[in-house]
This record gives C-alpha cells, sequence and structure tokens, in this order.
C-alpha cells in the first residue's frame, strides 16, 4: 500500500468522523426541535419538560391521519415509556397529548390537510382566539386506521 492511499484514508476517515460529531447534539439527552408546520410525511420533534414526541401525518380524505410516537425522557427505561398514537382530525383541529406530570404538546392539522403543527393553545386562550368555537361539543372521531 503506497504512502499516498493510506494518508488519504486517513483523511477520508478523519472527514467522515468530524462530519458526525458536528451533527451531534451537545447532550445525549438533547434533542432537535421541528415544531412545523409540515407537510405530509414529513417529522414533527417537539419536547415540552421530559416529554418527548415524534410525528407525522398523512392526508386521509380531508382529514390529517396523525402517528405520533410519545416517550417520557425520565423514564426508569425511555424505550419501555414509549407509546404510539393514532389518530385522524379535520382541518383546524387540534389533538392534545398529554403527561402524568401535566406537560402538554398540541397538534393542529392545517387548512385542507395540507400541515401539521405544534401549537400553544394557552397563547391562542390568552389572546382571546379560542381554540375551540364556543358552543360546539368535543367530537372524538374514529382514526379509520
Amino acid at each position: 500500500m503506497s504512502p499516498l492511499s493510506s494518508s488519504l484514508k486517513f483523511v477520508a476517515a478523519g472527514a467522515l468522523a468530524a462530519l458526525s460529531f458536528g451533527s451531534t447534539p451537545v447532550a445525549g439527552a438533547e434533542m432537535v426541535q421541528n415544531l412545523g408546520p409540515v407537510g405530509p410525511n414529513e417529522t414533527v420533534l417537539a419536547t415540552m419538560g421530559s416529554m418527548h414526541v415524534i410525528a407525522f401525518f398523512e392526508a386521509d380524505t380531508g382529514r390529517c391521519a396523525v402517528n405520533a410516537v410519545v416517550w417520557d425522557n425520565l423514564a426508569a427505561d425511555p424505550g419501555e415509556s414509549a407509546k404510539r398514537v393514532r389518530v385522524a382530525i379535520g382541518p383546524s383541529e387540534i389533538v392534545r397529548i398529554d403527561s402524568a406530570k401535566q406537560e402538554s404538546v398540541n397538534l393542529q392539522c392545517g387548512r385542507d390537510a395540507a400541515t401539521l403543527a405544534v401549537i400553544d393553545t394557552e397563547g391562542l386562550v390568552a389572546s382571546g382566539i379560542n381554540a375551540q368555537p364556543p358552543g360546539q361539543p368535543v367530537r372524538a372521531g374514529a382514526s379509520g386506521f
């Protein structure tokens, strides 16, 4: 093996390692956030306190068919605390995912079921915008999955 080819392999390995470390979060528990809005099959990544949510949706006859995985980072084994949630919600409807520690992530289906985003419902209520129109009953829909 020539010295040039071995040095090229060393440089390539070093570049690969630098790229790997450059894209890794500083702390192991730190999760990148993507609160949306995202399109179909794109990922929402959210952390609220110790609760983590990864979600995506598919457009389903004018509704958002949401798939989410939720877990608690403080559990003895976070992998054991993971739960999958599947629900279909209409445009402008919100699904609220709560933890036992009263931490919540709210996912809202966008106009024409084109997007999904994490929203702050308390901010909406504080600004005078109601997340649910007054006098309307809360409807639970069958997901169809």
